[in-house]
């Protein structure tokens, strides 16, 4: 035991001793750099610098070796770090944040939950109250489909990250509308609220409208017994951008009127004349509904006698019980062609209800362009032979302006007596008949200028 101890402490001394030595040998180091930096100055600088540059390039080779001893040992041992892995697949590994809308892909689907692969470390889940209250999309859904999801946590107490599904299902619902929009589906909706343009309604969780002009004669002017009930209608547009879902009832308990209205539109001809019923009138002109003949008498050949026998097509279709006998067109006589004298207002010609007869004058967007004066001769066509330039005619003032009278000297023929031309103090009032001279006529423009007729004879002064 005495022998281990000597041993120890010799040891001690030794080491004491070359510790001392190295120290000195530092401190001779240290200050023979200081006589050597106060010799050269500036050039001693220098060579500090150089060596501090050396020092460092000496760490930095140092640290890459050891990166590359570490590469080398993981390339050994066959393991790949995290980096490696993500970039040999190229995915990058995504930190899913509150609020984030995101596409996924399903990668399971059971009785409690929906797993979706969203790219994080982890599979996102929809559980619980979100998973009951998108039950009806998630029976449509397959594993592999790709989904929108709306982040609700990214992280809860177990370090789950838990989506929504309900942008999905709103989003599957626009998709359905735009299907029936397609295919001229019929769905139900319930009435929410009215304003002045039509019925707010909800279907199928998004809100709808249904304009005014889209109710049939049952509902219009009554949408309000349709609040809190009901109703079905056809989707007529849709468009999600701008949150547009615009639905019909008329297109649903009027189907076989529009079915016939369509129907007339092919078969109306331009020019023709049809009988209407006055529907509305405007300061700009007269709403008329037209009744369009759908049916026409076919020839069918009788097996008795050989001869032909004229059948009506009402026959035919009152077999299968449909009635498809007119079709019914609304249209607009503009205030100019009510009639060729000048129409200040429509209702001194029409009231609501009255029966008229119309010429076509052309379809636009569904509407006829109606005419009631066409159905009459233009007055202005033989204008020159009935009025000629001095002829004295009589006519009845409709007019007084500051520059002139007008005279009518029948409908849709106006001319003008121009103020120069009336003795002072002796212009003719509204609504009196005179007698007057045709000046002028101007075909092109439908202008005529009169004279008044002299009833004394001039004084001449000589």
């Amino acid at each position: 035991m005495a022998t281990k101890t000597t041993k120890s402490r010799s040891e001690v001394s030794s080491a004491s001793v070359k510790k001392e030595t190295k120290k000195r040998s530092r401190k001779g180091t240290e200050q023979s750099t200081a006589k050597a930096k106060s010799a050269t100055g500036t050039k001693g600088t220098r060579g500090t610098k150089r060596v501090t540059v050396e020092k460092s390039v000496g760490v930095v080779k140092k640290v890459s070796k050891v990166k590359e001893k570490r590469a080398t040992a993981s390339e050994d041992s066959g393991v790949l770090t995290m980096e490696e892995l993500l970039a040999m697949t190229g995915t990058e590994l995504r930190v899913p944040k509150r609020g984030d809308v995101i596409e996924g892909v399903i990668t399971e689907i059971n009785k409690r939950m929906v797993l979706v692969d969203i790219g994080a470390k982890t599979e996102g889940m929809v559980v619980e109250k979100e998973y009951d209250e998108t039950k009806e999309l998630i029976g449509d859904l397959n594993v592999g489909d790709a989904v929108a999801v709306y982040v609700s946590s990214p992280e809860n107490d177990r370090g789950q990250i838990l989506l929504s599904l309900k942008r999905a299902a709103v989003d599957r619902k626009w998709e359905q509308f735009g299907e029936f929009l397609e295919t001229g589906k019929v769905v139900k909706v319930k009435g929410l609220e009215v304003n002045r343009g039509g019925l707010i309604v909800l279907a199928d969780g998004l809100r709808g409208f249904v304009p005014s002009s889209q109710f049939g004669k049952v509902y219009l002017g009554r949408m309000d017994v349709l609040l809190d009930e009901r109703f079905e209608v056809k989707v007529i547009e849709v468009d999600k951008p701008k949150n547009r879902l615009i639905f019909s009832e008329r297109e649903v308990s009027e189907a076989q009127a529009i079915e016939n209205k369509n129907k007339a539109l092919d078969v109306i001809e331009i020019g023709g004349n049809y009988n209407g019923v006055v529907s509305g009138i405007m300061p700009f002109g007269v709403f008329v509904t037209v009744t369009v003949p759908l049916r026409k008498q076919k020839p069918s050949k009788s097996s008795a006698s050989g001869q032909v026998k004229i059948k009506d097509q009402k026959d035919e279709s009152k077999k299968k019980g449909e009635d498809k006998g007119v079709g019914q067109v609304e249209g607009l006589v503009h205030i100019s062609e009510i009639s060729w004298e000048k129409v200040n207002d429509p209702n001194d010609y029409f009231t609501q209800g009255d029966r008229v007869e119309v010429r076509v004058l052309g379809i636009d967007n569904g509407k006829l362009n109606l005419s009631v004066k066409q159905l009459s001769g233009d007055p202005w066509k033989n204008i020159l032979k009935k009025y000629e330039v001095g002829t004295t005619v009589r006519g009845k003032v409709t007019r007084v302006e500051p520059f002139g009278v007008f005279v009518t000297l029948e409908p849709g023929v106006d001319g003008l007596i121009h103020i120069s031309k009336i003795e002072a103090g002796k212009e003719p009032e509204a609504g009196r008949e005179v007698d007057v001279v045709v000046d002028s006529v101007d075909v092109d423009n439908r202008r005529m200028s009169l004279g008044m007729v002299l009833t004394e004879v001039p004084v001449i002064y000589k």
